[in-house]
C-alpha cells in the first residue's frame, strides 16, 4: 500500500502535526497523484475544530488539490502518468440515484465521500485530505488543468472556485444584471471575479472601505459600506441577485431589502452559528433565501475549462505545510488576501 504523510490534527483542541499513514492501491478506474499544491479552505479549520460536530480523528483536512498523476490503472482513460489532475470536495458517490446520474454527484441522495474524514466506498477506511504527498481517486473525480493555469492559483478553484461558479450560473448572472456580492475573502473574490467575467453590473459589499481599492481591482462596479446605511438605503429593491460569502455569524435582513421583487439572495458561505433574518422582507417583494454548495462533477469541470479560456486563478499566499497552524490564525484574522495554498514539496523535509 502508498505510504503517505502529512499533516493531521488529533482531536478538535490539538494543532495539525506530521503524520504518517498509508493509502490503498488505485484499482482499475482510479488514479495516484503526487500532490503539488493544496489550498487552505476555511472548511478545513471548521472540520479541524469540530464545528460542526461531524470530525473523525485522526484528521488530515485539504479538499483543493493539485497534483501529477503518478499512476493510473488499466481502465482509466481521462489521464496518463506525468499529467495534472486537480480533485475537490468530494471523491465519491452512489453514482445510481438520479443526482448523479445527471451529473450532480454533490447532492447523492445516499450522501458523498469527502476528501477526507468520510467513509471510503472502496474499502470502507476513512479517507485522509490533502495537506498530504498523495491521493488515490476514481477518475470521474478527477479533473484535469487547461495548462495555461498556475497550478497554485488552481487550488482553490476546487472549492471557492466552484462554490461561487455554480450559484451564479444556476441564476444566470450575466449582461444587464445587477449583482451583490456579501463577503470579499477566499469564496467572495472568486465570486467578484466570475460574476465580472459573465458581464453582470457588479456591486461588492463589505464592512471595510479598506477592501475597496481591492475590489475594484478585482472587478467590482462599485462598493458599498455595509454598515453605512443611507448608502444601503441607496441600492433598496435594485438588486437582481445577491450571492452571501461570509463564514461569519450576521443578519441576512439589510440585503434582503435591496432584493427586487421575485429576486434571490443565494448563501454559500457556512457560519458556525446560524444566519437570521425576518420574513418580512421574503413576503413583501415574493424574495426567496436559496443554499448551494460545490458543484457536480460536469459543472466543476466547465469552470475549470472556463477559467483556462479567461486566465482566471484565485489570488494566493503560497506557504509551506509547517506554517499551517500560523495560517489557520491568520485566516481567522481575515489576514490573507484572498486563500493560503500549501506548497506540498514542504513535506520532503519531513522523515
Amino acid at each position: 500500500m502508498p505510504s503517505s504523510k502529512g499533516y493531521a490534527t488529533s482531536d478538535k483542541h490539538s494543532p495539525l502535526a506530521p503524520f504518517s499513514f498509508t493509502r490503498r492501491e488505485p484499482g482499475a478506474t482510479e488514479i495516484a497523484v503526487e500532490i503539488l499544491y493544496c489550498g487552505v479552505c476555511h472548511s478545513d479549520l471548521h472540520m479541524a475544530r469540530n464545528e460542526w460536530g461531524q470530525s473523525i480523528y485522526p484528521l488530515v483536512p485539504g479538499h483543493e488539490i493539485v497534483g501529477r498523476v503518478t499512476a493510473a490503472g488499466s481502465a482509466v482513460t481521462k489521464f496518463k502518468a506525468g499529467e495534472i489532475a486537480a480533485i475537490g470536495v468530494i471523491v465519491d458517490s452512489c453514482r445510481q440515484c438520479a443526482p448523479c446520474k445527471r451529473g450532480e454527484e454533490h447532492f447523492c441522495q445516499e450522501g458523498v465521500t469527502l476528501t477526507y474524514a468520510s467513509k471510503d466506498r472502496v474499502d470502507g477506511s476513512i479517507t485522509m485530505g490533502g495537506y498530504s504527498n498523495n491521493y488515490v481517486v476514481d477518475e470521474r473525480f478527477a479533473h484535469t488543468v487547461p495548462a495555461n493555469l498556475d497550478l497554485a492559483g488552481v487550488a482553490p478553484l476546487l472549492c471557492a472556485g466552484i462554490t461561487t461558479y455554480s450559484p451564479l450560473r444556476h441564476w444566470k448572472v450575466g449582461p444587464g444584471m445587477k449583482v451583490g456580492l456579501v463577503g470579499l475573502g477566499g469564496l467572495g473574490h472568486m465570486a467578484l471575479k466570475f460574476a465580472h467575467s459573465f458581464g453582470a453590473h457588479v456591486v461588492q459589499f463589505t464592512t471595510s472601505l479598506r477592501k475597496k481599492e481591492d475590489a475594484l481591482r478585482l472587478g467590482a462596479n462599485e462598493v458599498v459600506l455595509s454598515t453605512d446605511a443611507n448608502a444601503m438605503k441607496a441600492h433598496a429593491n435594485s438588486f437582481d441577485f445577491i450571492l452571501d460569502a461570509v463564514s461569519a455569524q450576521h443578519s441576512l435582513d439589510d440585503y434582503l431589502a435591496l432584493l427586487k421583487q421575485d429576486a434571490t439572495m443565494a448563501v454559500v458561505g457556512l457560519p458556525e452559528q446560524h444566519p437570521t433574518f425576518d420574513a418580512f422582507n421574503l413576503i413583501t417583494r415574493r424574495a426567496s433565501i436559496a443554499g448551494s454548495m460545490i458543484g457536480g462533477m460536469p459543472e466543476t469541470q466547465e469552470m475549470l475549462d472556463y477559467c483556462g479560456r479567461h486566465n482566471i486563478t484565485a489570488d494566493v499566499e503560497v506557504i509551506p505545510i509547517q506554517k499551517i497552524n500560523e495560517a489557520f490564525e491568520r485566516m481567522l484574522k481575515q489576514d490573507v488576501k484572498y486563500r493560503f495554498v500549501i506548497d506540498m514539496s514542504s513535506l520532503n523535509s519531513l522523515k
